[in-house]
């Protein structure tokens, strides 16, 4: 691979019935209709492609960049596994109003129905207004059946857990778990490659000309994980200029980079490509004599063959690294 820096890609806006302004106003996103709910910062799913937006490979798009490079790029592991696939969709999400309650078939229902990924998530809270919540699981024990004559009644709302949310806290959502984002709460999103989302409820809310979304019920039983976890929120212990693990599954490996100081970064290993997503502060990454800024609501990705970099924050940076599995 000729080209050897962090990339940098040009953020694919969504409007969301349900999004507002702090992906603008609070991350310095460029947007020009409102509400906008989403940011997609690293995607290959079909009709939002990223591009490129610095260095010598400005202007190529990452599918471009996956099928000149290869393993270079992606990694020998990750290439093996998933051939020139991007296993992965990097967003932050900006919800004024509550997202519709959902969830995400696994990976062999998905391939079944949809020829998809299944999708497993992951939630950073970036900030939280006071009442904010997440909606997750369920409030009681439920079967199929009894979970039918709540939705037969409209009433899905009230067997929902609700999680109280501050800053800094992480959720692990894995496929078949009922979920909202609720409003107030603006996060970064991890997530496998998949947009297949089952609708299960959307709070009576209707668009711009009086109609109502739709529901996915009967789709969604076969789905649905009706176990109740302990935790919903991952415990992680804060710890300063150190990646702190948060979450290692087996579709990414997430850690916490909290900086204050510069990290030289020296690997020998070139299984996956890395991705880091700043949500506080801002910083530059540098490689031999080119230098590549990176602030809050910003990501670089570096290529599975980049094995040596380093990271200096300015005062105090924090990032999200991740790593295919």
């Amino acid at each position: 691979m000729p080209f050897k820096y962090p990339i940098k890609f040009v953020p694919i806006l969504k409007q969301r019935v349900w999004g507002g302004n702090k992906l603008h106003t609070l991350l310095n996103k460029e947007a020009k209709d409102f509400p906008v709910g989403e940011s997609w910062e690293i995607s290959t799913m079909p009709g939002s492609v990223s591009v490129v937006a610095n260095g010598a490979l400005k202007g190529k798009s990452l599918q471009e960049l996956i099928h000149t490079f290869k393993d270079g790029f992606l990694g020998g592991k990750v290439y093996e596994k998933y051939g020139a696939k991007f296993p992965l969709l990097i967003k932050f999400i900006d919800a004024q109003e509550n997202l519709s309650v959902q969830l995400h078939p696994g990976d062999k229902l998905a391939e079944e129905r949809h020829q998809s990924f299944g999708k497993e998530e992951v939630w950073y809270i970036m900030q939280a207004e006071k009442e904010s919540r997440l909606f997750l699981g369920f409030n009681k024990e439920l079967s199929k059946e009894s979970y039918k004559k709540y939705c037969q009644n409209n009433l899905v709302s009230e067997v929902l857990h609700q999680e109280k949310v501050k800053k800094g806290a992480i959720f692990q959502i894995p496929a078949g778990r009922v979920h909202a984002i609720g409003a107030g709460v603006l996060l970064a999103e991890i997530q496998q490659a998949s947009d297949i989302t089952y609708r299960l409820y959307d709070w009576n809310r209707k668009d711009q000309h009086g109609k109502t979304r739709e529901l996915h019920t009967e789709l969604a039983l076969d789905a649905i994980d009706f176990n109740i976890p302990k935790y919903y929120s991952k415990y992680y212990k804060k710890r300063l200029n150190t990646y702190t693990r948060i979450v290692d599954n087996s579709y990414f490996k997430i850690q916490i980079v909290d900086l204050t100081t510069r990290k030289r970064i020296a690997t020998s290993s070139k299984d996956s490509f890395i991705i880091y997503m700043c949500v506080a502060g801002k910083g530059n990454f540098f490689i031999k004599d080119q230098q590549v800024p990176i602030s809050v609501g910003e990501c670089v990705l570096i290529p599975a063959n980049l094995l040596k970099y380093t990271i200096m924050p300015d005062d105090r940076m924090k990032l999200l690294y991740i790593k295919a599995r």
